[in-house]
């Protein structure tokens, strides 16, 4: 025979068990205990914010500094400590640029540190002392060009760079042609409103290796490479 304090402690154990089993089962579903840590997203760099600034500072170095601004092209016009008077504007067909406080002024034609001097005058009307810098971020005008004409396989025109020689301008468009005279190609060069002519001998350049002829180009300059005589 069993007494009742017995079955009552049997009974008790019983669903004791029960209930630690089914609690065990539920701890990895609970959001407290269950849950995993999440991992925390990659901190930036400050690197990251530097790439449009080196692009702006490549694309400026390719301009010289005697650079003659011309329509198409694109400009940073800074004022030192005025950041709001700080534009990047293009060059209007008509050769002028607007920026703040600064309408219609002339732009053609000039280098960028006779443009910074020009935006000074005007601005000394309204702030004190200004200090600008002009800075060529796209040279897309056709100062910025160089030309390759006659007995060539592709005639065209080419971005000009700095340092651009005229062997760098020839192997652009493909080399000479069949029937060029490349020892009578000569640059068209203008220059303050004067055109001068300068002989280069393109056949003992690329045949012979005469570096003397390998001459440095200008913006706007135009290699004329002349046919054969029969």
């Amino acid at each position: 025979m069993f007494s009742a304090n017995s079955l009552e402690s049997r009974y008790f154990l019983r669903h004791a068990r029960f209930w630690f089993a089914t609690l065990a089962a539920a701890l990895p579903l609970c959001p407290i205990w269950g849950a995993q840590p999440v991992p925390a997203a990659p901190a930036t760099t400050p690197a990251d914010t530097t790439i449009g600034a080196a692009d702006t500072a490549t694309a400026a170095a390719t301009v010289s500094p005697n650079y003659r601004i011309g329509p198409g092209d694109t400009l940073k016009v800074s004022v030192f400590q005025n950041d709001e008077l700080t534009a990047t504007i293009p060059v209007r067909p008509d050769g002028k640029i607007s920026t703040p406080l600064v309408e219609d002024m002339v732009a053609v034609g000039k280098t960028p540190t006779e443009l910074a001097r020009d935006v000074e005058k005007s601005l000394a009307m309204y702030i004190k002392s200004p200090k600008v810098s002009v800075v060529v971020t796209n040279a897309l005008s056709i100062f910025s060009q160089v030309k390759v004409i006659g007995q060539v396989l592709h005639p065209q025109s080419l971005p000009f760079r700095e340092g651009m020689t005229v062997l760098d301008a020839v192997l652009e468009v493909g080399g000479l042609g069949q029937f060029a005279a490349g020892n009578r190609a000569h640059i068209v060069r203008k220059e303050n409103g004067k055109e001068s002519d300068i002989k280069i001998k393109l056949e003992s350049l690329i045949n012979n290796g005469d570096m003397t002829q390998d001459l440095m180009l200008k913006p706007g300059d135009v290699v004329v490479v002349p046919e054969t005589r029969f």
